[in-house]
């Protein structure tokens, strides 16, 4: 049996002390922080597991895309939305079938598509998709509900286009100044951006640039001169 000095006695005694009084929160605490890293390496696990299965449904949805299969790019489409709806396929998946619905003729089953991007998708994705119902709302004639989707902000990337679209909302409802003034600023951002040091000063961009600005310049001489 081992014996202890006095010194080493009351050592033992301290520890027993502290481990008496602190024990039960010292266990706590490592009980929780293994959960923690248990639950961390789980949701990880989840996460990876819930990609992969929508990766498949996605390659399942893209080959019906190119078969042209519309019952089957539905059922791909609700299935990602329904039980992927956390990834990044789904919004991705949403604009593919409503691109599709719309080339089918099923404006309304497009525009459920492109409001659930809106509402869950993010950032260029949920710009684009704005864009993309308006479109939808033009043939519908819904000019206000349009405009409500061109307010808000917009990710630099899409401030042009949505400026030339607010510009078609109000030359179709017959509000020239506001068309007017919206395709003027959208060409002023056009000018800003191929200023040298500004934007994508590429050949390519600068050649897109320039077919937008024809394309602005062409509306703005069909609203005819400011009064």
């Amino acid at each position: 049996m081992a014996t202890y000095d006095l010194e080493e006695q009351e050592q033992i005694a301290e520890i027993k002390a502290w481990w008496k009084q602190h024990g039960n929160l010292v266990t706590g605490v490592l009980t929780a922080a293994a959960i923690g890293v248990l639950a961390w390496q789980g949701w990880n696990y989840y996460q990876r597991s819930q990609t992969a299965k929508a990766a498949m449904v996605y390659g399942s949805l893209q080959k019906a895309v190119a078969e042209n299969d519309s019952q089957r790019l539905k059922a791909a489409s609700g299935e990602l939305i329904e039980k992927f709806g956390g990834t990044a396929y789904a919004p991705l998946a949403a604009l593919s079938a409503a691109r599709v619905m719309v080339d089918a003729g099923d404006a309304k089953t497009a525009s459920l598509q492109l409001r659930w991007v809106i509402d869950h998708g993010q950032n260029e994705l949920r710009d684009l998709a704005r864009l993309r119902l308006v479109a939808l709302l033009l043939d519908e004639q819904a000019y206000d509900e349009a405009l409500k989707q061109l307010d808000g902000n917009v990710g630099a990337g899409f401030a042009v286009r949505f400026l030339d679209s607010r510009g078609d909302v109000f030359s179709l409802q017959g509000k020239k100044a506001e068309a007017r003034s919206a395709y003027q600023e959208a060409l002023a951002r056009i000018e800003k951006a191929d200023q040298p040091g500004k934007g994508q000063n590429t050949q390519q961009a600068a050649q897109a640039n320039a077919a937008y600005r024809e394309l602005l310049q062409q509306k703005l001489d069909a609203l005819g001169e400011s009064s």
